[in-house]
């Protein structure tokens, strides 16, 4: 059972877990639930030690025992959180960038047929 984890092999788990959740756009929800749950983050790591003998059947044993390892230090859980936001920032920005131009010009549209309809209405008056 792995009690601890080096510094590199909890950067690459952390890169691995980060990428996925991102890959998969859900990088808000999952950021949302770590922060929610961090306090409790260490109880969680003893809860997944304690299932590990049930779960090690589905997961990979020897990464279910490093992840479990990992939620026990709060900095790693930190750099977790930090790592899925960039991630997702550096993915998804052009994607971001293109639909908040197509907003914009979409609200300049409705507003130029507002401004439209206001100037007939004034007309007529």
């Amino acid at each position: 059972m792995i009690l601890e984890i080096s510094e590199e092999r909890a950067v690459e788990l952390i890169e691995k877990l980060s990428k996925f959740i991102a890959e998969r756009r859900m990088a808000a929800p999952a950021i949302m639930t770590i922060e929610s749950l961090r306090p409790l983050a260490r109880i969680g790591s003893q809860l997944m030690h304690f299932l590990a003998p049930f779960a090690e059947i589905i997961f990979n044993p020897k990464e279910y025992q490093e992840f479990a390892a990992l939620l026990e230090n709060e900095e790693y859980v930190r750099l977790l959180i930090k790592r899925i936001d960039e991630i997702d920032v550096d993915m998804f920005r052009e994607e971001r960038k293109s639909k908040r131009l197509r907003r914009k010009r979409r609200r300049n549209k409705i507003m130029q047929f507002l401004k439209i309809k206001k100037k007939d209405n004034n007309n007529k008056l």
